[in-house]
């Protein structure tokens, strides 16, 4: 959803500016400091656990943001994970030792079990050094003695409202993380001089530019050495700067946080696999839930389809085009007002929509619309969802009790307190009022926006019901609306809307008056270091109240949006999550947020938000993806195919496409005004689209095994290139390459204008993953005549591939094709592989309602095996088994040990050296093929 295009992006005012950035110190001053001193430590559980009470080794202190808070305690335990058999984490935190601070309530993220182990057995080293030295920790790997993060010559800075860690690592260090950012997926410590500040502070972030805080925020890095790959966890959800910065002597790292508690997780991570330490992270951040198989196939959606007929008309083409659409989206278009829980009754009524999910659901497709957190405020109508909301409480309040007033889309809003006792029930009720099956909007999945929270008035907002007249909010309609009884489903133009000169008997202008009712203006409060606090965070709207919820919100259970702001959007994911269960239990809901925090990856799915339709950004969605699948755990992500924001090509429509169709989650999304980007929009999108798509549903068992091991232990979906290859520095910042599952490189021409790439194929065995002919040349190589239709994939030698035999207009139908095998055998010859099915909707299968697969192939011989319980659908079979790297045309293939006699149905290719074998297996089990 776009911002407000009204709402002036610079900065207002003078005062403006010097609220929103802190007085600059230089570190030099900083390290200064005179920090504190150890005094004294207790040790527990056979020393896993320590306690070590600090103070200020000079009094009064810094106090270069507040006074230094005299006396810390900082928590050492030495805790394993459940999945790493090796131990793997080390937990640290420090606080003040008199006083109670503030810390990430445990019912919104869930601490990992911390199972203690003795000190000896870590494979991370906690140091420490006791008066009358300064003090300064240093956490290093057991195995080699090699300093992971210290903060020696760096004092600790510990005031109210501003904590510093500095620690120092190598030059170049090589850092992934600290989202949600637009930079390059390897953060540039350099960045031509200026250094690189990462501010974590959830905001509205329209076009999402480059070198400012976004939607989310994920506090933790991954360091990648050729020596090995450790992680930092910060779990803190106050305001943060963290300002990365190459030095004299290597490279610096420096939190500057403004409020909350240290409390750090390092994680071991491994010296030869960084995929263990993405698990280690998934530990302790949550595993993914078992997301709707049908969630994995095409969506559409667009912000600006003007009425029902539009809706379905998209459906229509599509299907005409035959391009497979599995699910069709409404942005905020659909809503009176744009009030949530709510259909404009003359653009989209109630009759015509329950046709329209009915028509999709009669051929197995699937429906999703918006829904956003503010709800408007209309003081002299009837609006039931604000009045039930109100008789139980359950909006942010000021500090006078008085509800909290936002300006959005409807106009003037109130905010659902996500920590209020009654809101679960609010929310619940909410979806299954408007969302009933029987008589309501029968929604698929939630899409839910805008939740940071936006606003669009900029700090101080002491009259939302003016700047809600000035924005002219709600937005007036543009067009008359279609006849109640439009034909639908109809392919053609819809210019026979006449725009609207004025406003039509019955159309509403959509102007509200300035309230005369109770609702106060918004009032200034007294809470100024909530509202404006010393260290002024790098947030790029300025004051961190701007356009957002005001920070100085004390919520239901006492705690402050100052200290809560960044949780708020994953808190709507998780009470969303909740509203969809209820709706529909048993089943798995399918949610995709905009805003998250750390751990949002247990519930939902994201998207990328509002991206601009342009190359920088085509090739920026790969970065972002990576950086979601691959570090913050969020396997279900993607970015809007072919961009949001403006006006997008046929050509880069066509190539985004096909990188779209390798997100997990794939949409093709525009914003309002713009042209139309539907992929049957152009021929030449049309034909990337069906290519895309033709590769997609064919591995789409092999990228739902791939979610299925990420819900089980973390395994990300998709990786950069250095996950596989962790020793070759030439892979370290590639980000226009990816993994796809465990096997399949994905290296997509990124230019304008070209039908060549040049990508990077590591030493390994390696196959073209169309003709599975052997690739002879790796390192830089460049190939050349790529069509806007092709896409250049290679299979990583050791592989064996599960593939549906061809695409289908839908997955239901798609889950009805027979599986092919490919088997692509590492330079020792052996392959391996797996598969997962399920109904692809129960939130929890049991055991023997679920079919899992293991391929083994070792000396010419494939072996399938596992335990077959889910009941296949009619017609699924084995068919046939594609041998990759064959040299010579066997004498004898064996089946079940039975040799093939009809010649016709092993086909050898000499060139290409492939050998494909027609199985032809009815009974879809466990079988063997051997090569005589």
């Amino acid at each position: 959803m776009r911002l407000r295009t009204t709402v002036p992006i610079a900065l207002s005012s003078a005062l403006w500016l010097t609220k929103s950035r802190a007085a600059y110190v230089a570190p030099e001053v900083l390290d200064a400091c005179p920090g504190y001193v150890a005094k004294q430590a207790t040790y527990s559980h056979g020393g896993s656990e320590a306690q070590i009470d600090l103070t200020l080794a000079s009094s009064p202190g810094c106090n270069v943001f507040g006074q230094d808070i005299e006396n810390l305690r900082v928590t050492v335990a030495y805790e394993t994970g459940k999945f790493i058999t090796f131990q793997d984490r080390l937990h640290v935190k420090i606080t003040d030792a008199n006083n109670e601070r503030y810390e990430v309530p445990e019912d919104v993220f869930p601490r990992p079990p911390n199972r203690r182990i003795l000190p000896e057995r870590s494979n991370l080293v906690f140091n420490y050094t006791s008066d009358p030295e300064p003090f300064y920790l240093t956490v290093s790997r057991r195995s080699t003695g090699e300093v992971l993060f210290s903060t020696k010559d760096h004092p600790l800075i510990f005031e109210d409202q501003y904590l510093r860690v500095k620690t120092d690592l190598p030059a170049g260090a090589n850092i992934y993380g600290f989202g949600e950012h637009t930079e390059t997926f390897r953060l540039d410590a350099n960045n031509y001089g200026r250094g690189m500040v990462r501010t974590l502070w959830s905001r509205d972030s329209y076009g999402v530019p480059n070198g400012t805080n976004l939607y989310g925020n994920h506090p933790v890095y991954f360091e990648h050495r050729t020596t090995g790959t450790h992680g930092v966890f910060l779990l803190n959800s106050n305001g943060m700067d963290v300002k990365l910065n190459e030095t004299a002597t290597g490279t610096s790292l420096e939190y500057n946080v403004i409020g909350g508690v240290l409390d750090f997780y390092f994680l071991a991570g491994s010296e030869s696999n960084p995929e263990a330490l993405a698990k280690q992270y998934a530990e302790v951040s949550g595993l993914a839930p078992l997301f709707p198989y049908w969630g994995l196939g095409l969506h559409q959606c667009r912000f600006g389809y003007k009425n029902y007929v539009e809706v379905a008309s998209v459906i229509a083409r599509y299907r005409e085009a035959g391009i497979p659409l599995e699910t069709m989206w409404t942005d905020i278009d659909y809503m009176d007002r744009r009030l949530i829980f709510t259909l404009d009754p003359q653009y989209f009524p109630l009759n015509r929509m329950r046709e329209i999910v009915s028509h999709l659901h009669e051929n197995k497709q699937h429906f999703i619309v918006m829904t956003d957190p503010a709800v408007g405020v209309l003081p002299d109508e009837s609006y039931p969802p604000f009045e039930r909301g109100e008789e139980l409480g359950v909006w942010l309040k000021n500090r006078d009790g008085s509800n909290h007033l936002g300006l959005v889309w409807p106009g003037v809003t109130v905010f659902p307190d996500w920590f209020h006792p009654n809101v679960e029930q609010y929310w619940n009720g909410e979806f299954e009022r408007f969302y009933n099956a029987e008589d309501g909007l029968n929604i698929d999945g939630a899409w839910i926006d805008m939740n940071e929270p936006a606003s669009f008035c900029d700090y101080p907002c002491l009259d939302p019901w003016g700047e809600a007249i000035k924005q002219n909010l709600p937005p007036p309609r543009d067009q008359e609306p279609p006849a109640p009884d439009a034909p639908i489903f109809v392919e053609g133009s819809t210019d026979w809307y006449a725009p609207i000169q004025t406003s039509a008997p019955g159309v509403s202008s959509n102007v509200i008056e300035e309230s005369s009712s109770t609702l106060e203006r918004r009032q200034t409060s007294d809470d100024e270091h909530l509202l404006n606090p010393p260290y002024a965070i790098d947030n790029e709207f300025g004051p961190i109240s701007s356009r957002t919820a005001y920070t100085n919100i004390i919520h239901a259970n006492g705690l402050s949006e100052y200290d809560t702001h960044n949780l708020y959007g994953s808190m709507m994911s998780t009470f969303t999550r909740k509203a969809m269960i209820n709706r529909r239990p048993g089943r798995r809901p399918f949610i995709i947020t905009r805003s998250t925090f750390a751990g949002a990856g247990r519930d939902v799915g994201k998207w990328l938000g509002d991206n601009v339709s342009s190359w920088e950004h085509y090739r920026m969605s790969i970065a972002s993806m990576l950086n979601f699948a691959a570090i913050f755990n969020m396997p279900l992500v993607g970015s809007d195919v072919c961009g949001f924001v403006g006006d997008t090509t046929e050509e880069l429509c066509a190539r985004w496409a096909l990188v779209g169709a390798f997100n997990p989650f794939f949409r093709n999304h525009n914003g309002e005004n713009h042209v139309s980007q539907e992929f049957y929009v152009w021929p030449k999108t049309a034909e990337a689209a069906r290519a895309a798509i033709d590769i997609r549903y064919r591995l789409l068992d092999y990228l739902y095994t791939g979610l299925y091991q990420a819900h089980l232990d973390g395994t990300p979906v998709l990786s950069p290139v250095w996950y596989k290859f962790p020793k070759d520095t030439e892979t370290f910042p590639i980000d226009l390459q990816f993994f796809y599952g465990a096997h399949i490189l994905v290296s997509p021409v990124t230019e304008e204008g070209s039908t060549s790439v040049t990508y990077y194929l590591p030493a390994d065995t390696w196959y073209d993953f169309f003709t599975l002919a052997p690739v002879t040349r790796t390192g830089w190589v460049t190939q050349h005549r790529v069509s806007h239709a092709q896409i250049p994939m290679h299979i990583r030698g050791g592989a064996v591939l599960p593939l549906r035999s061809e695409m289908a207009m839908t997955t239901a139908e798609l889950r009805t094709k027979p599986f092919d095998i490919v088997v692509a055998p590492d330079a020792r010859g052996n392959a391996s592989g797996s598969l997962y099915i399920d109904d692809g909707e129960t939130i929890d299968p049991s055991p023997s309602d679920v079919t899992n697969v293991e391929f083994s192939y070792r000396n010419r011989r494939l072996r399938v095996s596992g335990r077959f319980g889910y009941k296949i659908e009619r017609g699924v079979q084995w068919r046939t088994v594609k041998f990759a790297g064959v040299d010579r045309q066997p004498l004898m293939v064996l089946v079940n040990g039975f040799p093939i006699i009809q010649r016709e149905r092993i086909r050898y290719d000499r060139r290409q050296k492939t050998l494909e074998v027609d199985v032809n297996l009815s009974r879809f089990a466990g079988f063997e093929v051997v090569l005589v």
